[in-house]
């Protein structure tokens, strides 16, 4: 997507207004469609109502007029979002190019910033298996003109977007396609098309470095568990920054098997994974002065004879014995050993990502996310870019005496599932055991938010790859 500066509305096949309720009574748009929107005022069909939207054909081609509610109740999140969906309808309507005027909203920073957000975000489908008839007609936009020009403002918005759609596009992938070892291999490809440096572990390698959790919730599949890491060391970095991913490229639940309806969808379990991929790929867009490490902890859980049952005890890389008593509880298990080797990296902060708990979904819904932080200065920068991102994150707590209680076993150090309530703090509190002393270190349970079954705003049906734009501005601003 490119963007220009709007001099002229020659040639230009859709105008995108968003409009405010009091914009709708002090009208200064072009006298050529002023008429227009007046008219539509008086007779009630557009009235700048949150979410009321309104296409109106033209000679020259579509106005696309997109309510914004009152003016101080608007958000630069509501923005990102209503441009999406003007952007989106415009370009399924065949238009190449749009024209966007926001200088009225010149009151809120980052308008050309979250105009790169929705640009980028808005055409995404993940359709590539359906076949396509003679009538198919694939998103056509390539241009925006705005009266708000800041190309590299902008430029930084459609990298974001790229990060989240990249990522999408792997989550979205299926179990048949994406495996272990075909994410290694794109790992491998991403390194090396973006100039960072990439190691992958085998099952042979997994072993000599003491992966025991890995490799128990791998033992199950014919597709062996991977150990990914990514890393993007500029000259001179500021801080040391680790983030680390779930990678369950499909969970079953091993011999504790799930339901038929729980099991749909889990092709999404390696979300964290491909958000840290994402990620990955943007900072080597926008090289910024800090060091990152993406680790990805990939593995398949099956049933099968050589699967690891309920009663084991196995050892994690740190040295600590965990008794299974779950064998559906394996994403925290993949995520001690990567947390293990985060932490032995030294770095200054961890975070983690993963749909890890229906807990966690349970108690937030399917729009905001569960984060864990034991750093309150953490906490509050994390917040910060959630609220900027428009990816809504809850604090959730991470000390609870009588939760932590019933990590123990009376056989080994841990247990890796708790009682039914608090199911979300229990698994936070059973990763930090694998998380470094004096290392601030935040998890995000995305389990709720990976997903969504119809489009909204910036969102498209299926995977969201939530969070990976919260923490690109978290790092961004380090």
């Amino acid at each position: 997507m490119q963007i220009k500066r709007l001099e002229s509305l020659e040639h230009i096949d859709s105008q995108l207004l968003l409009l405010t309720e009091e914009d709708c009574g002090s009208l200064s748009y072009d006298t050529r469609i002023k008429g227009i929107i007046e008219s539509l005022i008086k007779r009630k069909d557009f009235d700048g109502k949150k979410g009321k939207n309104l296409r109106v054909p033209l000679p020259e081609g579509n106005l696309y007029l997109i309510g914004l509610g009152k003016k101080d109740k608007c958000t630069l999140n509501l923005i990102r979002d209503s441009l999406a969906w003007g952007l989106r309808t415009a370009g399924r309507n065949h238009a190449k190019n749009a024209a966007v005027n926001l200088s009225h909203l010149k009151s809120f920073d980052g308008l050309s910033f979250v105009l790169g957000e929705a640009s980028g975000l808005c055409g995404y489908v993940f359709d590539k298996y359906k076949k396509k008839d003679e009538n198919y007609e694939p998103f056509a936009l390539t241009e925006i003109y705005s009266d708000v020009y800041e190309p590299e403002e902008f430029r930084k918005g459609i990298v974001f977007a790229g990060a989240q759609v990249y990522s999408r596009e792997l989550s979205n992938e299926p179990g048949c396609v994406i495996n272990p070892a075909t994410l290694a291999e794109e790992a491998e490809r991403l390194a090396k098309e973006c100039g960072l440096e990439c190691e992958v572990w085998n099952e042979e390698r997994l072993h000599s470095e003491n992966m025991g959790a890995l490799l128990a919730v791998g033992s199950g599949s014919k597709n062996p568990p991977r150990l990914i890491h990514l890393t993007y060391k500029p000259k001179n970095a500021k801080k040391k920054i680790a983030v680390v991913g779930k990678g369950l490229t499909f969970d079953s639940g091993g011999l504790n098997i799930k339901p038929d309806n729980f099991m749909l969808t889990m092709k999404g379990d390696k979300t964290g994974a491909c958000n840290v991929l994402g990620i990955m790929k943007a900072i080597s867009e926008l090289k910024p002065d800090v060091e990152v490490h993406g680790i990805l902890s990939s593995a398949e859980n099956m049933p099968s004879g050589s699967s690891f049952r309920p009663d084991d005890i196995i050892r994690a890389r740190n040295g600590k014995t965990i008794e299974i008593n779950n064998t559906d509880a394996e994403g925290r298990l993949v995520l001690a050993d990567a947390l293990s080797l985060a932490s032995e990296l030294n770095p200054d902060v961890i975070i983690d990502m993963a749909t890890l708990t229906g807990a966690c979904a349970v108690a937030l819904g399917n729009w905001r996310a569960g984060l864990f932080v034991n750093d309150d200065e953490l906490a509050g920068k994390l917040l910060n870019s959630s609220e900027r991102s428009g990816e809504s994150f809850w604090r959730m707590p991470l000390e609870d005496e009588h939760i932590a209680e019933t990590l123990k076993s009376p056989y080994a150090d841990l247990v890796n599932c708790g009682k039914r309530y608090g199911g979300a703090i229990f698994a936070a509190l059973f990763l930090k055991e694998f998380v470094g002393e004096n290392i601030s270190w935040a998890h995000m349970d995305i389990a709720g938010t990976d997903f969504k079954d119809k489009e909204y705003g910036i969102y498209s049906k299926g995977a969201t790859a939530f969070g990976v734009r919260t923490c690109l501005d978290y790092i961004m601003r380090l």
